[in-house]
């Protein structure tokens, strides 16, 4: 089980152990608050942890994730729809999105029985998820190297209510060789709410 801490670390014996080296030492995941947040729709907020939560927007821009502090991130969202819709990404860069046709992405769906696999290239943003309007789902989106200046690579997992139980595993490419430092998280329609949390990966 990772160790998880704040920005700067946490010593083990603040969980109870009475002698450790720190998050980064030891490795683990440090939960990492934006510089600022930008969002269309009705509210969204830093919380004194450093994770966002957001009502009914149809954006959320997360500014200053990323940086050269840590390689690779995970994302953690979790959220309701106000409709059945999909969940997109997209990066950014000093408060500008990356919204030109450059996102290709590979998913695998299950719904029940059903198994099904879809590529889609030259997109303007990547697709993570399905929301859903009826009941919580979430998604851990791992993103590899976003701060460095090189195509940068994602994997998410969503996991949601549709068809009483629903997986989907997506992979998704942006091919121009830029640094970013945020991230904008959308639906394809309508509003979605919920609460995402951004970790470093410390020694990954």
């Amino acid at each position: 089980m990772p160790l998880v801490a704040t920005r700067g670390g946490a010593s083990a014996s603040a969980l109870g152990w009475s002698s450790a080296p720190q998050a980064e030492e030891l490795g683990g995941m440090v939960l990492l608050a934006p510089t600022s947040i930008a969002y269309t729709g009705t509210s969204a907020s830093i919380g004194a942890n450093g994770s966002v939560e957001f009502t009914a927007c149809s954006s959320l821009s997360l500014n200053g994730m990323f940086s050269a502090d840590y390689d690779n991130y995970m994302v953690l969202v979790r959220h309701v729809s106000s409709t059945d819709t999909a969940l997109f990404a997209r990066y950014r860069a000093s408060g500008v999105n990356a919204d030109a046709a450059n996102y290709t992405d590979q998913s695998l769906d299950a719904f029940g029985s059903t198994v099904s696999a879809v590529r889609s290239t030259s997109q303007t943003g990547a697709r993570y998820g399905v929301l859903s309007s009826s009941q919580r789902g979430g998604d851990t989106i791992y993103v590899y190297g976003p701060a460095l200046a090189q195509p940068t690579a994602s994997r998410n997992v969503n996991a949601g209510a549709q068809s009483n139980a629903y997986i989907g595993d997506r992979a998704a490419i942006h091919s121009l060789s830029t640094a970013y430092d945020g991230l904008t998280l959308f639906p394809a329609s309508g509003t979605f709410d919920g609460l995402v949390s951004v970790y470093g990966l410390v020694g990954a």
